[in-house]
């Protein structure tokens, strides 16, 4: 009877080893950034922007959706309108990142992992709020000290935040930020 509820017991055990490793296995690597790249909300290229950048990947489509910060792509999850079926979702590791300006073509973590700094001085892709993000708690600590801000995690974050607290859609709420004196007066390395 023992050997029997011993080998059940290790049957489950492999089981739900198995589906931990085989929910990783679906979601997809994530896509380097190149040249072809264009926001989804303001239709520009990605790589025009310093800062963080994001990339979603849905479960049918085998091609990245891109965008300019890493706050639009937070929002594409929180907006009613876009699409549910998400395999992954990826924000630029600025713990890996070369500078503000160049945060790397392939250093990227699954958002759902990242420690994010909102609040801070430094503005994203079109000049408005963004949520920095990071793979070590650390780096995230330590950018707050510098930049101000303060650290959440990807289900902590604050839907007002990323989407404005108003009826605009990133895009709009982007364009309709046009104080760019922090871009120009700070140093972004």
């Amino acid at each position: 009877m023992r050997l029997s509820i011993a080998i059940t017991a290790f049957a489950a055990t492999l089981l739900l080893a198995g589906c931990s490793e085989e929910q990783q296995a679906v979601m997809p690597p994530p896509f380097a950034l190149t040249q072809e790249a264009m926001g989804r909300y303001c239709g520009m290229n990605v790589l025009e922007h310093a800062g963080p950048k994001g990339q979603i990947i849905l479960e049918q489509v085998p091609e990245a959706i891109w965008f300019s910060s890493a706050r639009d792509t937070l929002a594409f999850t929180m907006l009613p309108e876009e699409p549910k079926e998400i395999a992954a979702i990826y924000v630029s590791d600025m713990s890996k990142a070369h500078s503000w300006e160049e945060p790397g073509a392939e250093n990227w973590v699954d958002a759902r992992q990242a420690f994010f700094v909102i609040g801070s001085v430094q503005r994203g892709g079109m000049g408005a709020e963004e949520a920095v993000p990071f793979s070590k708690e650390t780096d995230a600590r330590a950018f707050a000290t510098q930049h101000g801000g303060q650290v959440v995690g990807f289900n902590d974050m604050p839907k007002d935040y990323i989407l404005g607290g108003g009826t605009e859609t990133p895009a709009e709420d982007s364009l309709l930020d046009t104080d760019d004196t922090d871009q120009k007066g700070h140093d972004h390395g």
